[in-house]
């Protein structure tokens, strides 16, 4: 009985101790590769020498030249190849137009300038949109259905032939399906989203299980009756198999349902881009939404295409990317200071697209106007990837020239690759101009920058990321997710702690450690910026060093509220009113 009651007490104290040890971390430290290079370096890649060197004496290729070990790893950011092929023949054909604009044809170039609007061919359906999309354009068709007309459908189309965009209005007795996808060359055609979805509305294909789009639903639907209108008037009631209590079911809030089209009367069709998708009303309802995807994205898109069994009454592209004129007087005022001889207080690389015309010259009559950046105590530089459009890199190539505050990256500008533009801020904030901090952001995000400045000088200089951080957060692994990351490329549940992209701040070591990492080829790349800059921090503390992570509230990841530091998603409309509330108020209020 004794020896029994020893026992039972021994596996009792060894419960209670094993319920009082820490649990193992979800997330095994990442890899130091104390032992050598993770990766080795190709000897070539196609169109990389036609990139290289770069143009001389040229103050937007200062970090160009550091990036091409980067671009010939073997374990390179996916589209990399891609991106440089395509972005050696942009290159090439915006030295031809640089020095053509300085020869008689100049004239016959300011006729190429990009255009804020296009009025498409009614016969052919047809539109070439000079300097592609960009947050806000539209494209507005007015049609009329044809007798027994059975569908119609639009495509977005790429330079090279991509589809960036398919939409196919299927048009029946059983009422109106709409269809959705994206093709590449090399992944052909995407998944299919349909709306109203096929199968259950809780199944894994269905539109309404995904997730919003600029808080816009997938698709517009009235679940159960569905109305359709024919030519008579008459009204058709179809019986959908969707259940009635559905609502309850996923959590959706209820969805208004009328897509009305009348056959031999006009109809209004709008295709617009958002910060995060494309978005299509039907006079003047919300229909569907279509998140972007890799490798089709609006910039892309180089001409539209109606077609199908209607009578185009209207067609027109408004509110594209478009350059300002020149004006020398303001040009003087919102030219960049020349880079600081000393090492500066802060550095701000704001990740910009090539016909983002707007937003970054928003930027520079704002936020860019505080005195400790036109000082020079804080230095600001658009990092901005070649465009696949001829037009676009020119203006580009003008606007780099007049404000001096472009960087151009030796690749086209595709999502997965903006981990790319992140070391590029992190070479030139440790090499060209030496910082005590670099922070990344967006070219629609307003910065404080006066209280980024007062936060970092309260805080400690070593170890440093300062942003709103994310401690608890997991990898997506559907595949339909535009963050989809397979366990080969992260295999644990949990990610270290990161900070959220629209802005962050590293202070000097962590972007040397950065810099040092990718030149030895010791640090793994990751195709999302912000979560790779928490892995490589990680990797940093697992080295032995001291991390110091602040997380502020005040970094608003969507939107604005008061007592901002960051503001995310501002149009240049709302830029120019944060700025002015700033200046007349002395207070961080938001617009809308």
């Amino acid at each position: 009985m004794k020896k029994c009651s020893g026992v039972l007490f021994i596996l009792t104290l060894a419960v209670v101790l094993f319920l009082l040890s820490p649990s193992p971390s979800p997330t095994p430290p990442p890899n130091t590769a104390p032992n050598g290079p993770i990766t080795d370096l190709l000897p070539t890649l196609p169109g990389l020498s036609d990139l290289y060197p770069p143009a001389p004496n040229s103050t937007a290729h200062l970090s160009w030249g550091l990036l091409r070990p980067l671009l010939c790893r073997s374990d390179a950011l996916p589209g990399t190849s891609a991106g440089v092929l395509e972005a050696a023949e942009a290159w090439r054909n915006l030295t031809l137009a640089v020095t053509a604009a300085a020869s008689e044809e100049e004239a016959r170039l300011q006729g190429l300038r990009c255009s804020s609007s296009v009025g498409g061919d009614l016969r052919t359906g047809r539109a070439t949109l000079p300097c592609g999309l960009s947050e806000g354009a539209a494209l507005t068709v007015v049609g009329i259905l044809r007798e027994g007309a059975a569908k119609f459908w639009v495509e977005m189309l790429g330079a090279n032939g991509e589809v960036v965009l398919h939409v196919n209005v299927s048009l029946g007795a059983a009422g109106v399906l709409v269809e959705q996808n994206s093709w590449t060359p090399e992944e052909g055609w995407g998944e299919w989203e349909r709306c109203p979805p096929v199968g259950d509305v809780g199944s894994s294909n269905s539109s309404l299980q995904l997730s919003p789009v600029d808080g816009l639903v997938h698709c517009n639907e009235k679940v159960g009756a569905r109305i359709v209108q024919e030519s008579n008037n008459t009204v058709v009631n179809i019986t959908g198999n969707q259940p009635e209590d559905w609502q309850s079911q996923t959590g959706h809030g209820q969805l208004s349902g009328r897509f009305s089209i009348v056959e031999g009367e006009p109809f209004t069709v709008t295709l617009w881009a958002g910060v995060e998708g494309f978005h299509m009303t039907v006079n003047g309802r919300h229909e569907t939404s279509f998140a972007y995807r890799e490798r089709s994205e609006p910039w892309l898109v180089a001409e539209v295409m109606f077609s199908g069994d209607l009578e185009l009454l209207s067609f027109l592209a408004n509110e594209l990317p478009v350059s300002e004129d020149i004006d020398m007087e303001n040009v003087a005022v919102l030219k960049a200071p020349p880079l600081p001889k000393k090492q500066t207080f802060l550095l701000v690389g704001v990740f910009s697209t090539g016909n983002n015309f707007k937003r970054r010259m928003a930027l520079r009559r704002t936020w860019m106007q505080y005195e400790a950046v036109r000082s020079g105590d804080v230095v600001v530089r658009f990092f901005t990837g070649l465009h696949k459009n001829e037009q676009v890199n020119m203006e580009l190539w003008r606007e780099a020239q007049l404000y001096g505050d472009i960087q151009l990256m030796p690749f086209v500008d595709y999502y997965t690759l903006i981990t790319l533009k992140t070391i590029s801020i992190c070479i030139f904030g440790t090499k060209i101009v030496p910082a005590k901090y670099i922070m990344k952001t967006d070219d629609d995000a307003f910065v404080r920058i006066d209280e980024v400045i007062s936060s970092l000088k309260k805080s400690n200089s070593n170890g440093l990321l300062y942003g709103l951080i994310s401690f608890q957060s997991s990898p997506h692994r559907d595949k339909g997710s535009k963050w989809f990351i397979s366990r080969k490329e992260w295999p644990f549940d949990m990610y270290p702690p990161w900070a959220h992209g629209p802005g962050y701040v590293i202070s000097r070591d962590i972007a040397k450690f950065v810099v040092q990492g990718h030149q030895e080829l010791t640090l793994q790349l990751f195709k999302l910026e912000d979560v790779a800059m928490g892995i490589w921090i990680q990797q940093y503390k697992n080295s032995g060093q001291q991390v110091n992570i602040v997380t502020d509230d005040r970094f608003y990841n969507e939107g604005c509220e008061a007592d901002y530091v960051l503001a995310h998603y501002q149009t240049p409309r709302l830029m120019m009113c944060l700025w002015e509330k700033l200046k007349t108020e002395y207070h961080a209020i938001c617009c809308e």
